[in-house]
Parts: structure tokens; C-alpha cells; sequence
């Protein structure tokens, strides 16, 4: 059997997607109140201005996340999450490498965050990556349980 992992932009409205969405939805509600969650619902990721990815081994999606262009030449990242049966794999790294890199061929020049302050992984993944703290930003108010975080993208990096 195959165990290689791909990552490939696909639509989201797919079963394995929307398993992992509701472990995503459930695992925030566990951690913050509904007041601290942001997660884009399942018809907003099927708008033309978002990127969406997959990451599978077989028949298995073991990950999403999704690149959401806005003003001009920003983008967020939204509905990040690994199955915790595929944690430790790296797909959070590979995942947020394939982002970036749709962003640099879309022409965003920044892309922005929120997270929470209860996921250290998730937080230390993005610090390692070069995303540093910011003020809140678009329609996002001040929560002591976020944590906003941008990263500058340069096309000769």
C-alpha cells in the first residue's frame, strides 16, 4: 500500500473534509467560548477567493487548510487542522508551506492569523515560520483567548 502523503488543493464539501472540520469545530469548542471561535463555515470555503487543501494518504484526508484572499494582497488562514491520528507527521508544516507558497503565486504580499492562546503547537508552528504577533486585524476584536499573528511574504525568498 501507498503511504505517501499528498497535499492538493480540492473542494471542501467532500465527506472526509467535513469529518475533519467537526473534529476542528469540536476541539476548539472544548478549548474556548463559541464568543473566542472564528471558523469559517463550510459554504464560506466554497467562495471563489478562498484556496483550499487537502492533505491525504489513500482513500485518507488527514488535514485541510485554507488560504482566503482579501483586501489587496492579503490573505488569512483559515480551518487549519491535522486528524490527531496524523499528528507528528509534519502536515502541519507541510500544510502551512503550501499556503504560503499559494499565496506568493496569487501575489500576497502578507498573510494574517488568529489562534488561540490554548494551542502552543499551533502557535509555535507559526513563530517558526516567521509569523510574529500583531494588533487585532479586520472585523477581529480584542480576546485575551487570541492570539494575531502576519507574515510578510517576498517572492525572492
Amino acid at each position: 500500500m501507498d503511504e505517501t502523503i499528498i497535499i492538493g488543493r480540492e473542494a471542501p464539501r467532500q465527506e472526509g473534509v467535513i469529518r475533519l472540520l467537526e473534529l476542528s469545530n469540536a476541539y476548539v469548542a472544548a478549548l474556548y467560548p463559541a464568543e473566542s471561535n472564528h471558523m469559517l463555515p463550510l459554504e464560506d470555503l466554497e467562495r471563489p477567493t478562498v484556496s483550499f487543501f487537502v492533505a491525504s494518504r489513500g482513500e485518507a484526508i488527514l488535514g485541510c487548510a485554507a488560504l482566503v484572499r482579501q483586501g489587496e494582497g492579503e490573505a488569512e488562514i483559515k480551518r487549519m487542522f491535522v486528524d490527531e491520528t496524523a499528528r507528528g507527521l509534519r502536515l502541519g508544516q507541510r500544510l502551512l508551506e503550501t499556503l504560503l507558497e499559494e499565496g506568493l503565486r496569487l501575489g500576497v504580499t502578507v498573510v494574517r492569523l488568529e489562534t488561540g492562546i490554548h494551542q502552543p503547537e499551533a502557535i509555535g508552528l507559526y513563530r517558526r515560520n516567521g509569523f510574529v504577533e500583531i494588533p487585532p486585524f479586520g472585523s477581529y476584536q480584542p480576546d485575551p483567548l487570541s492570539l494575531f499573528m502576519e507574515r510578510r511574504l517576498d517572492a525572492a525568498a
